[in-house]
């Protein structure tokens, strides 16, 4: 799916669909991300009930609470990606269990930041719940993958030829 200027809550549901993820959880995931980004990426222009996404200012809804992967100009700091595991990745050296993804998220908790638990909480939990393995590990190069947008290709490409399979002649 080609990457428009804005991004509408369908736009976002239809990418959630692609990956894999059900209507309903679509649905919340479009509306939660639309309403949480739109002002946040579209500063200075006026009030859109559609709530678009200014694609190319997403780092702008950077959020307290986070991991710090990202510095506050949308930049990739690879001490903080390593920080990750070396800090959190106990069971494993290479992926995190549920535990441990909880465990980094309450480290990273700003006082008084609810909105920022609450989005990062969403944020991992989704990514563990779309990629953990059978084992119940979210590897560290899934987690990579999702920082460099690679990840969701994958699952598009991954779902796509499931599909296909399924509906083979």
């Amino acid at each position: 799916m080609a990457v428009s200027a804005l991004t509408s809550p369908n736009n976002t549901k239809q990418g959630f669909r692609a990956i894999g993820c059900g209507m309903f959880l679509s649905t919340i995931a479009s509306i939660f991300i639309n309403v949480g980004l739109s002002g946040k990426t579209r500063p200075g222009k006026y009030f859109s009930p559609l709530f678009p996404i200014e694609v190319k200012n997403v780092h702008m809804g950077k959020h307290g609470s986070d991991s710090g992967i990202y510095d506050s100009e949308g930049r990739f700091v690879p001490e903080k990606f390593e920080e990750i595991f070396t800090k959190h990745a106990r069971t494993h050296h290479g992926a995190l269990t549920s535990d441990e993804l909880m465990t980094m998220l309450r480290a990273n908790r700003e006082s008084n930041d609810f909105k920022g638990w609450v989005a990062s909480f969403a944020e991992w939990k989704m990514l563990y719940y779309l990629c953990k393995d059978m084992h119940g590990l979210l590897h560290r190069e899934t987690i990579k993958a999702a920082y460099d947008g690679t990840l969701f290709h994958r699952l598009e490409k991954e779902r796509r030829l499931a599909f296909e399979a399924k509906n083979v002649i």
